[in-house]
């Protein structure tokens, strides 16, 4: 099918299909563009389409009014075929006001919409957002290219809620829900979602929400009756697999993952976490589930929460904290403690755009060289990488298979793109959901009775005992153990053999996960694009498309980055050229080098942006020629 700037006639027509559009909301910080994404995309959702969502926020609570830096924008790219990524250039442009205009301009489509409300161009507004003394893009021809609908939202906004004894303020927070309408009328979606949403949000302020659903079917009806719209477009439902699906963001995926996981391990679920973006959603969401065994502990600093878990975690808890890259250098000394004691813990580093507070609401993936080796003395852990929102709820599973399995805290990183991000996520059924194995020692392990709480089975893995076991007084703590007994040791050579065993004990996970593969393409070849994280979606449409026409590519990703697994030195040498796309200087390929002596290519975004499709496929032909 054709894409919607390709096919727009100049007169009213029947419905344009398209099996995926782009659309994206921008406007300042205060104009309800995540609320109107988010309201859209679950009604995509609800109609069946496959869809990505990406959310841009600025770093500030509330960013300067009408300036480019306070811009905030939600992109949904909704379709009939298989959606990975969010899309890398728009369909529709919704510009709130000239900042918003000037922002995502360069990525609409030539041909495409932009719906503007006028009253975000004027003088005030436009010397706001940098253009120059008596210059309007809406009036100066500069947008000769696309189709333009200038509309005062504003002013219509506040015709359709006079006499609603509402204030002014109140008034003007209702544009966004005008928008909307106007939309679901464009794209012929039902606007029920949205007003049960509106229902139940402001059940209790009825004035609200008769205001907002009154200035819903307005919109909706301004798109009907007036005569500047020509066209309305329809996308059918994808095909999916079937089964029950909801709208799902990575952070809420992990938190049900969690919850989850304490079901199938069977142990009682404990967060201490400390507020920090983008990570805190998945403390908001955990305490809704007081009565599923969950505690949530709000604490005073990202130590205090990372001790509080360790002590769960000791009490025979499932201890969890959540934090992103700035938490995770406070708590370093805590995992290191962890890390001595090989007890289970899940450590969730929700990555953003460093170093310090850097870009606090943009996403990167900067942090995977502190998960590996971000501790003094030598205390490797596993890592593993979330692929996509959805993706989150498995990771999170095999987080705690690890963790508890073989007694040792995790680290699994997602980032900001993928923990704000959404995508449609199958319900899976209980049967399909693996038990996690948990075992806790009550009996003595030693000859004549006695205890040893580091002795190995084979995995190299130490018993779990709870405090106030009966016979089971042992000594805990961070000094070096000695062998087996625990006791404290100051021994060189005892260091030395405790050292070996936590390290290998880590590397014998790798007999227990899964092998590597090309996910996309042959296992061997001309190139070989390995990726990890949330460059996933990116990488496997790009290698699709390539496929498709014709070149030999493939595309492995990788959960597991330490231990890696045990065949991707093998597999990777069967490529002529293995390309590492990352949102970071090239840590992965670092690390890929100095394992396997592969001569990795790096292809490196520092942003605080997803890659494009485009861009990797530029780069990967660019290594084929």
């Amino acid at each position: 099918m054709e894409s919607i700037v390709d096919n727009i006639p100049g007169h009213i027509t029947s419905l344009i299909e398209s099996d995926s559009i782009v659309i994206r909301f921008s406007g300042d910080s205060g104009d309800g563009m995540q609320l109107t994404g988010n309201q859209f995309t679950d009604t995509a959702a609800f109609l069946g389409n496959d869809l990505s969502t990406f959310p841009e926020l600025p770093a500030e609570i509330r960013a300067p009014i009408g300036t480019t830096a306070g811009v905030s924008g939600f992109q949904v790219h909704f379709g009939s075929k298989e959606i990975f990524t969010p899309g890398d250039e728009y369909d529709v442009l919704v510009a709130m006001n000239s900042a918003a205009l000037k922002v995502d301009l360069a990525r609409l489509k030539r041909g495409g919409i932009i719906i503007t409300n006028t009253a975000g161009f004027d003088k005030k507004n436009l010397s706001l957002a940098g253009y120059a003394d008596g210059v309007n893009p809406l009036e100066d021809g500069s947008l000769d290219d696309y189709i333009v609908h200038k509309i005062d939202v504003t002013k219509f906004t506040k015709e359709c809620l006079a006499g609603s004894g509402l204030g002014m303020k109140e008034i003007e927070r209702c544009k966004n829900m005008f928008v909307l309408g106007l939309l679901f009328w464009m794209f012929d979606e039902p606007m029920d979602y949205t007003v049960n949403f509106i229902n139940e949000k402001f059940g209790k302020k009825r004035d609200i929400a008769d205001a907002n659903i009154k200035t819903l079917k307005a919109g909706w009806n301004f798109g009907d009756h007036t005569e500047i719209f020509t066209t309305r477009f329809k996308v059918a439902p994808a095909k999916m697999a079937k089964g029950v699906y909801r709208n799902i963001s990575g952070n809420h995926a992990t938190a049900i993952g969690l919850v989850a996981a304490s079901e199938l391990s069977g142990l009682p679920l404990f967060l201490g976490s400390y507020p920090i973006t983008p990570a805190s959603d998945v403390l908001h969401e955990l305490s809704k589930y007081k009565t599923s065994n969950v505690k949530t502990f709000q604490a005073e600093d990202e130590i205090a929460a990372i001790c509080s878990a360790i002590g769960a975690s000791y009490a025979g808890a499932l201890g969890v904290t959540t934090t992103s890259g700035p938490g995770m250098s406070l708590k370093t000394e805590a995992i290191g403690l962890a890390t001595i004691l090989e007890i289970p813990l899940l450590i969730i580093d929700v990555q953003r755009g460093g170093p310090s507070t850097g870009l606090p609401t943009k996403t990167e993936q900067s942090d995977l060289m502190q998960a590996m080796f971000g501790r003094h003395g030598e205390g490797p852990l596993p890592v593993i990488a979330a692929s996509s929102p959805a993706d989150c709820f498995d990771t999170i599973l095999e987080a705690t298979r690890i963790a508890v399995e073989h007694m040792t805290p995790v680290i699994c990183l997602t980032d900001g793109y993928i923990a704000n991000g959404t995508e449609p996520w199958r319900f899976p059924s209980a049967a399909d959901l693996k038990p996690i194995k948990v075992e806790f020692m009550t009996e003595p392990n030693g000859p004549d009775g006695t205890l040893l709480p580091y002795k190995r089975d084979e995995k190299l893995v130490r018993p779990w005992i709870k405090p106030g076991t009966e016979g089971l007084m042992h000594r805990i703590g961070g000094l070096e153990k000695a062998n087996q007994t625990g006791n404290v040791s100051y021994d060189a050579k005892n260091h030395e053999v405790m050292t070996w065993l936590r390290h290998d004990k880590i590397e014998k996970i790798a007999d227990y996960i899964p092998l590597a593969k090309a996910e996309s393409g042959n296992q061997s070849g001309k190139i070989g694009v390995l990726g990890w994280g949330s460059t996933a979606g990116a990488i496997k449409t790009a290698v699709r498309e390539l496929i498709s026409e014709g070149h030999d590519v493939a595309h492995i990703h990788l959960r597991h980055l330490n231990p890696f697994p045990k065949n991707l030195g093998e597999l990777l040498a069967g490529y002529e050229k293995v390309l590492i796309p990352e949102m970071n200087c090239g840590q992965l390929s670092q690390l890929i080098r100095a394992k396997y002596l592969t001569p990795a290519i790096g292809f490196n975004k520092v942003q605080g942006l997803p890659f494009t499709t485009s861009e990797l496929k530029n780069k990967i032909l660019e290594l084929l020629k």
